[in-house]
């Protein structure tokens, strides 16, 4: 495989810049002609150890920014990204590198110079946080992640104080789809609560946005989460009929590459 000449800055949380202490929180990768793409940390641990203080609100709306400015125009947008810094967020120098894929290789720099070793031992281990991680990673291998709106808030469609987040979601003509990483390993309280909200979203939807709503729940699939145990199995398919029963598709892990593709075409990437 002929592997692509790519650069990357690490993005740091700089607290006391006269102390010259910071903390890896991201990654900026850069490809040939105009590909760009950050990702940040989701884990904000090692942040608040430096600054139990710090806005990781405000850090989480950073990286938005960034996608949105480098899915406008990768060359502008990376050249004008200190503009949507804070005192506390810098660039480190660029370096060269050689990926494979674009999205294997910020898998591979977020792995390296971001996460802990425990924390990637827990994203294999943990349900909704594993899942998320493979959900992104299709969309990314689709060049659709950054067109894509992140962290939905459900209160918006709802009513106000709702804390419901829809992971992502993007919108092809009359349709909104949106998507949410639901753990069906030994925890329904998530399923529940999609379910619970899909009615209220989708009469949202419709008087916000004047559009359909096609919500999808990603699950494991049920080897991953349930053997042989009569109970495990039960619970799982209870999880499943809860939120197809208000009108949620569910589909697995092993369906994301097909969704990302469909996703690609519908967004014209």
């Amino acid at each position: 495989m002929t592997r692509q000449r790519c650069e990357f800055s690490l993005v740091r949380y700089v607290p006391d810049p006269v102390k010259n202490e910071f903390v890896n929180i991201g990654v900026l990768l850069r490809g040939e002609g105009a590909r760009a793409a950050v990702r940040f940390t989701r884990d904000w641990s090692r942040v608040r150890c430096v600054d139990p203080d710090a806005d990781t609100a405000m850090l989480e709306a950073l990286e938005g920014e960034i996608g949105r400015r480098l899915a406008a125009d990768a060359r502008s947008g990376v050249a004008s990204l200190e503009d949507a810094f804070s005192n506390a967020v810098q660039l480190s120098e660029s370096k060269a590198c050689l990926a494979e894929s674009f999205a294997t290789e910020l898998d591979s720099l977020m792995a390296l110079y971001v996460q802990t070793a425990k924390r990637k031992r827990e994203t294999r281990a943990k349900g909704r946080t594993a899942l998320v991680a493979r959900m992104r990673t299709e969309f990314e291998r689709a060049g659709v992640w950054e067109l894509m709106q992140k962290r939905i808030n459900a209160a918006r469609y709802t009513r106000a104080g709702d804390p419901l987040r829809i992971d992502c979601g993007y919108r092809p003509n009359g349709v909104v789809r949106m998507f949410q990483a639901v753990s069906l390993g030994g925890d329904m309280e998530s399923a529940k609560v999609l379910a619970f909200s899909a009615a209220d979203l989708r009469k949202g939807v419709a008087r916000v946005e004047q559009a359909a709503l096609e919500l999808t729940a990603i699950v494991e699939p049920l080897r991953e989460v349930a053997g042989e145990d009569g109970d495990e199995q039960d619970a799982y398919r209870f999880g499943v009929e809860t939120m197809e029963r208000e009108q949620i598709r569910v589909l697995t892990t092993a369906d994301l590459e097909r969704v990302a593709e469909t996703a690609g075409r519908e967004l014209r990437v």
